[in-house]
């Protein structure tokens, strides 16, 4: 099977499993993913967050992301509890097209190694 399509599925399987958990029978956008990854790894349970702290969530989640892909290392946890990463390399120029498959592929990875797809 191409690699193309195999994304799509496992893309979409795990849409449809965070959706069916978390949408409210709406079908979940990758913002939202990104946000549930950046709670899940924050490890507070939920909670409410204020806008700037949501803002954070979505960055460790980006980089918890990418880290497999030798973009960010986790560094240390603060006095809070909050991860936070270091640059290991820069990210390359992408088209909006790129960036969107290369995240899609980073939260396959993600749920792979959690054993939830």
């Amino acid at each position: 099977m191409a690699r193309d399509q195999v994304l799509k599925e496992n893309w979409e399987a795990v849409v449809t499993k965070l959706s069916n958990k978390f949408g409210e029978g709406e079908t979940l956008q990758i913002d939202a993913i990104i946000y549930l990854i950046g709670v899940q790894e924050l490890g507070k349970g939920s909670q409410s967050f204020e806008k700037d702290e949501k803002i954070n969530l979505m960055h460790i989640a980006i980089c918890r992301l990418l880290e497999p892909f030798g973009y960010y290392k986790f560094d240390f946890f603060d006095e809070e509890g909050w991860p936070h990463y270091k640059i290991v390399e820069e990210l390359p120029i992408l088209k909006p097209g790129e960036q969107t498959v290369l995240i899609k592929e980073a939260i396959v990875l993600y749920f792979e190694e959690k054993e939830l797809i």
